[in-house]
C-alpha cells in the first residue's frame, strides 16, 4: 500500500528532476512550475494524498506562482 512517505518521496523526486530542466525557462514560467510543485505537495497532504487534492493543489499553485511573478507594466 502506498503511504504518505512515500508519496512525498516521489514528489520531491519529480520536483527537483522538474527544476533541473527549468534551467532555460523563464522567471515567470519556473515560478509557475515550483507554484504547481508545491501546490501539489500541499494539496497531498492536506487531503490524506487524494488524486483530486494533488491536482487542486497543483493548479492552484501554479497560478499562484505565475501571477506572482508577472511582469510589472
Amino acid at each position: 500500500m502506498i503511504n504518505n512517505k512515500k508519496i512525498f518521496f516521489t514528489m520531491a523526486i519529480i520536483i527537483l528532476v522538474g527544476v533541473t530542466g527549468c534551467a532555460n525557462m523563464s522567471t515567470q514560467g519556473r515560478n509557475t512550475a515550483l507554484g504547481a510543485g508545491a501546490g501539489a505537495l500541499g494539496g497531498a497532504a492536506l487531503t490524506g494524498g487524494s488524486a483530486l487534492g494533488t491536482v487542486g493543489g497543483a493548479a492552484v499553485g501554479g497560478v499562484i506562482g505565475h501571477e506572482v511573478s508577472k511582469p510589472k507594466r
